[in-house]
């Protein structure tokens, strides 16, 4: 073995310190919760970040594609079933969508908001995972006529709508009459409430029929807004553009979702690396914490190393027993903040939940955070690397004060005893 059962034991006496000795067992005690308690902030802040990174995607994208297809210039895109055809034998794709989108101002018993109304056919919405799987009210296959209407549960919550509840639409584009312009005005039933678990979607996502949507946008006749492409795999929209260019056999405009949201996951990225290096501070500190306390230790120790050497202990012993000393405090801190960042990680909403509960107050709020959860995804990579540099750290911090305690002179030291 490297330490031999000499220098373990002397290392484990030095670390249980005397009476006299108390102050310096304190500064190993917090060493060793301090590294503990950055380890555990690391670890939960990254997988919180991993969290909201992968919730937001999974949502974004599970509602809105990983791509869309429309025409180059305004105007609708024509001739989309045959378009969509061709797409639907690319390999990758999973489900190509029409969809006719725009923005409207919905009434409800006087109040009003605005909304974004999406037209798909109800054939499609009952394929649509992040729909179907998620209606707490009513039933999709309701949902067949031009006045049928799908809400989401915060709009829903938020004007008192239940299944058979009527919702009236205004179109942006008034209807021009002999008497003026009029706006286009047209009521809904309500057949299902969905509940996707992101605020904006939840809140402001209103789905109508295809053929409903044409009628109140006036879209023109065979024309929709986009196709909705959907694929295994987020990651393969740069091979799928190249053949959906080729497959569509006429101008398309294609945007992918890294271009759409671009802004809003580098913004996560940005935040997720900046609050690892503000977090490893604190494992940095708690390091030149180890190595004041091992600093102290030596000083302390200046006698008893000297009266070491004196009986042939040579100054690698004297170096190992100080360097097992200061690993100690750095390997069960590391491991105290493992099992805790990991513990806290796989129940963080449960503990939400409790100390909303205890405190009687909201700490997470959906309007702000987007998610009505607090996520948290581990990443077995990224807790092995933030360990790894604790031990690392803790390792270095280590090795000044075993080299200053193996090179003490052991007639200086015994000199004025």
């Amino acid at each position: 073995m490297i330490f031999s059962a000499f220098e373990r034991t002397v290392a484990r006496r030095y670390l249980r310190a005397r009476r006299r000795e108390g102050f310096i067992s304190v500064i190993a005690g917090f060493s060793l919760a301090g590294i503990g308690l950055g380890v555990a902030t690391l670890i939960i802040v990254m997988a919180v970040m991993n969290g909201f990174r992968a919730e937001l995607m999974g949502r974004i994208l599970g509602l809105n594609g990983h791509l869309g297809v429309s025409a180059p210039f305004t105007g609708g895109l024509a001739d989309f079933d045959a378009i969509a055809n061709r797409l639907r034998g690319i390999d990758g794709v999973v489900r190509v969508t029409p969809i006719i989108e725009g923005q409207a101002m919905a009434t409800i018993s006087g109040a009003a908001s605005g909304a974004l109304v999406r037209g798909i056919r109800p054939v499609d919405i009952r394929k649509h995972p992040a729909l179907s799987k998620n209606i707490v009210q009513g039933d999709l296959k309701k949902f067949t006529s031009d006045r049928d209407i799908v809400v989401g549960h915060r709009f829903a919550e938020r004007y008192g709508l239940r299944v058979g509840s009527m919702v009236t639409l205004i179109a942006p584009r008034s209807r021009v009459t002999a008497f003026g312009s009029v706006p286009r005005v047209k009521s809904f039933r309500v057949r299902a409430v969905f509940e996707i678990g992101m605020y904006e979607y939840d809140n402001s996502f209103l789905f109508t029929t295809l053929k409903a949507a044409r009628s109140f946008f006036k879209t023109g006749s065979g024309k929709i807004s986009s196709l909705e492409v959907m694929l295994t795999s987020p990651d393969l929209v740069k091979t799928v553009r190249r053949q959906i260019s080729e497959k569509a056999k006429s101008p398309v405009r294609i945007v992918d979702w890294q271009r759409t949201n671009a802004s809003f996951f580098n913004a996560i990225q940005v935040e997720r690396n900046v609050m690892f290096l503000i977090l490893t501070l604190i494992i940095v500190v708690a390091a030149f914490n180890v190595i004041s306390g091992l600093i102290m230790m030596v000083n302390d120790k200046g006698r008893d190393i000297a009266i070491l050497r004196t009986m042939g202990a040579t100054r690698g012993m004297i170096m190992r027993i100080f360097l097992l000393s200061g690993m100690a405090v750095g390997v069960f801190g590391t491991v105290a903040g493992f099992v805790l960042g990991l513990a806290f990680s796989l129940n963080i909403e449960t503990i939400r939940q409790w100390l909303q509960t205890l405190t009687d107050s909201q700490l997470f709020q959906a309007e702000i955070y987007f998610l009505s959860q607090l996520p948290a995804k581990v990443d077995p990579v990224e807790v092995a690397a933030v360990t790894g540099m604790a031990l690392g750290l803790s390792f270095l911090a280590t090795l000044y004060p075993s080299w200053r305690a193996g090179r003490l002179d052991p007639v200086e030291a015994l000199r004025y005893e």
